[in-house]
């Protein structure tokens, strides 16, 4: 007979490090995973139940505070995703209490109840049938939201593609009678219907990881451009689904990979859930619950989905697994690709870590044979490689960043109905605005960085705060200033573009042209129909695109990253090089590539160029251990950050002393200003402790916890500890 609880441990949602205990009142029945209302100091808090005494301490021990109310009749957390939480929390330093919020919608954060599960829908009234005809111009948004309503009724989740404020226009249509909510069943699970015939390679990978569904072993799946991953990914899920399982799969970013979910979809219909940041919360917490429930059988989402629960999980897939956005960079600072492998092994199934650019930590493991590797070499409907060319731009006049070489060959693809596309992973029209009286850059004044141009709003903006400045605002330099660009972007890449090639389609994809999920739909819409002939973007256009007309790949300028100061800038650059010639030549007809550089016998080129990512990882990885830096080493950072300058550096030169007497073989670096010390009106410094092994950083941040949180309100800074860096500048 169980024991009747009289003290629960329950972790607060809140930057605190311990767990509290509380007395159970009579009448109430805590489970752990669930969530309770709990006083705290002289406020009232959220917090789960992590664990539930029985054994009478609560008699003992009058002076815990009561429970006020427990929120939930059933755990919203199972023992497995407790597990998760725990092992995250113990390997980030992390305080439990906010890990915990991390797997929970918003909603659920507060005081507040799941929305009805039940699918809402809408659908347009006789009355709005009546009117839709007539609204036309006086009314545009409500028009298009009653023509996508249609004639039958739509879940709520199918007009978050709208791009206008859908819920403003659904309520107005509403209080006129012209729309009404109705409740929608579950669609009932249909067969995945088959996908094409895989070629030999892919049948080999799915044959592979399909005999070890039901264990735990991380695969690397490494295909170059366009050799068909999904396809793998798809067959894989597919038997997941025959079996009665769930499946996870983390994609860098949703709106970016719109033809995969696509694919999902046509393949597993209304089995497929989709969970991103550009969802509402109701949306949110409604895929969030049908997951739970097992409703959902795959879910595609984007880092914050490794967090949900999937009580039948049977397989994890990792896209784009090198993909720096996969690691949180600020609050609570998570690797979702490490903690997806961490819950495929606590979950004892498998997970697939799909690249064309795999990481060097990923590769690493595979050498050591931690991870199995399977390869797809061959580009997918027999489509060739893309010729891949460096094109020496030392001394030649540029046209808005265009050479002779890429100018001509653009004419030449142009000319036989082909699209070229531009790459420049700089946004705005000019990175730098001068005085051309005195010199005097114009600065963020609350950033140690320059304002960056955007000439179709006519302002000056900082691209680290966000400060915005308008051109007409005199510059505190002179008294009659005269402000010019200096440099190129994509806006001014565009304007170039269009006088060097009138008649010419062009398209800007970059985070200043796309706002919204539907306008990038429209754009790539436009791409796949032909109605673009010239693409120009950032890093957006090198994730994701898969178009057959696209023949013709120009990096604008690959040296900025040549000499960046990171460890991992290198790796990074070879990673998105491969990437962006990947979109050449996808299908019958043959790809270029042609790269502009001013060093064009740089190593990192050459080996990428001439012998492909694989020869470059491999003599990164020889330098890497050389130099003892991860993968072959282990790394923390311990950042710090105040409005006073002298703040950061000594509240850090404390934290070296309390770090140094763990007695642990850490190396620990004296504290430094970061690369840019200012940013946002606060000053930032950082220490740097790396070691042979993860384990040994754990041990020696661990036990100084307490004492640096202490040492921290004191210095009145605000610090972090950043596990496994993605940058340590």
């Amino acid at each position: 007979m169980s024991k009747v609880p009289t003290v629960c441990e329950v972790a607060v949602f809140a930057p605190l490090r311990q767990v509290f205990d509380y007395r159970v009142p009579a009448g109430l029945n805590p489970r752990r995973g669930a969530r309770v209302w709990v006083p705290f100091g002289t406020a009232h808090r959220v917090g789960v139940v992590v664990a539930v005494h029985g054994d009478g301490r609560g008699e003992s021990a009058p002076e815990l505070k009561p429970l006020d109310a427990v929120l939930d009749a059933e755990p919203l957390l199972d023992p497995a995703m407790l597990r998760l939480a725990a092992w995250s929390a113990d390997y980030y330093q992390h305080p439990l209490g906010d890990v915990l919020a991390a797997l929970l919608p918003t909603v659920l954060r507060r005081r507040q109840q799941l929305p009805d599960h039940g699918r809402r829908g809408w659908r347009v009234t006789a009355a709005g049938r009546a009117e839709q005809a007539t609204l036309g111009r006086r009314a545009p948004k409500q028009r298009r939201l009653l023509d996508h309503l249609g004639e039958a009724a739509l879940p709520e989740q199918a007009l978050v593609e709208l791009d206008f404020d859908w819920r403003a226009t659904l309520r107005r249509l509403q209080a006129r009678g012209w729309v009404e909510a109705v409740r929608l069943e579950p669609p009932a699970p249909q067969p995945a219907t088959p996908g094409p015939t895989l070629n030999a390679e892919q049948q080999a990978a799915v044959d592979a990881v399909g005999a070890a569904l039901g264990e735990f072993q991380a695969w690397l799946l490494w295909g170059v451009t366009g050799s068909g991953k999904t396809e793998v990914y798809l067959d894989l899920i597919a038997r997941v689904l025959a079996a009665g399982r769930q499946a996870l799969v983390l994609v860098p970013e949703i709106a970016l990979t719109q033809h995969l979910l696509d694919r999902f979809r046509q393949r597993f219909g209304s089995r497929v859930g989709v969970l991103h940041s550009g969802l509402g919360e109701r949306e949110r917490a409604l895929t969030w619950d049908a997951c739970r429930r097992g409703e959902i059988g795959v879910l595609v989402g984007t880092r914050s989905a490794v967090w949900v629960g999937l009580p039948t999980l049977g397989l994890v897939v990792v896209d784009e697994e090198h993909d720096a956005s996969y690691k949180q960079q600020d609050g609570f600072r998570y690797s979702a690709r490490d903690v997806a492998i961490v819950r495929a092994q606590q979950a004892g199934i498998p997970v697939l870590l799909g690249s064309a650019t795999p990481s060097l930590e990923t590769l690493a493991n595979a050498a050591r044979g931690k991870y199995r590797e399977l390869r797809l070499d061959a580009r997918a409907l027999a489509a060739s490689p893309p010729a891949i060319e460096c094109v020496d731009v030392r001394g030649l006049g540029l046209r808005g960043g265009l050479g002779d070489q890429l100018v001509e060959a653009m004419h030449a693809h142009l000319a036989r109905g082909e699209q070229v596309m531009l790459f420049l992973n700089r946004r705005g029209y000019a990175p730098l605005l001068i005085c051309r009286h005195c010199g005097e850059p114009r600065r963020c004044d609350r950033c140690d960085a320059f304002l960056v141009y955007h000439k179709g709003i006519d302002a000056a903006r900082c691209h680290h705060c966000d400060r915005y400045l308008p051109m007409r605002r005199p510059a505190s330099c002179c008294e009659l200033p005269e402000i010019a660009p200096i440099g190129l972007g994509t806006e001014r890449v565009e304007e170039i573009v269009a006088e060097l090639f009138p008649g010419h389609r062009v398209c800007r994809m970059d985070r200043d042209t796309v706002r919204h999920p539907a306008t990038l739909a429209a754009m790539l819409e436009d791409i796949a129909a032909g109605r673009v002939d010239i693409l120009i973007g950032t890093q957006m256009v090198a994730k994701g695109l898969d178009f057959a007309a696209i023949t013709l790949v120009g990096i604008v300028d690959a040296d900025s990253r040549l000499y960046a100061l990171d460890f991992r800038a290198e790796e990074r650059l070879a990673q998105l090089l491969v990437q962006v010639a990947g979109r050449a030549g996808r299908a019958a007809r043959a790809g270029r590539v042609l790269i502009q550089t001013h060093q064009p016998r740089h190593p990192v080129l050459r080996r990428v160029i001439d012998h492909g990512y694989g020869a470059y990882a491999r003599a990164a990885l020889a330098e890497r251990e050389q130099a003892s830096l991860p993968p072959f080493a282990a790394m923390a950072v311990l950042r710090a950050e105040s409005p006073r300058a002298e703040r950061p550096l000594a509240f850090l030169a404390d934290a070296r002393r309390l770090l140094l007497d763990g007695g642990e073989a850490v190396e620990i670096s004296f504290p430094i200003p970061a690369l840019m010390e200012r940013r946002a009106g606060r000053y930032r410094a950082l220490i740097v402790l790396s070691a042979a092994t993860r384990g040994a950083i754990g041990r020696t941040l661990g036990p100084t916890l307490e004492a640096l949180d202490g040492a921290a309100r004191a210095a009145r800074v605000r610090y972090s500890i950043d596990v496994d860096p993605q940058d340590t500048l």
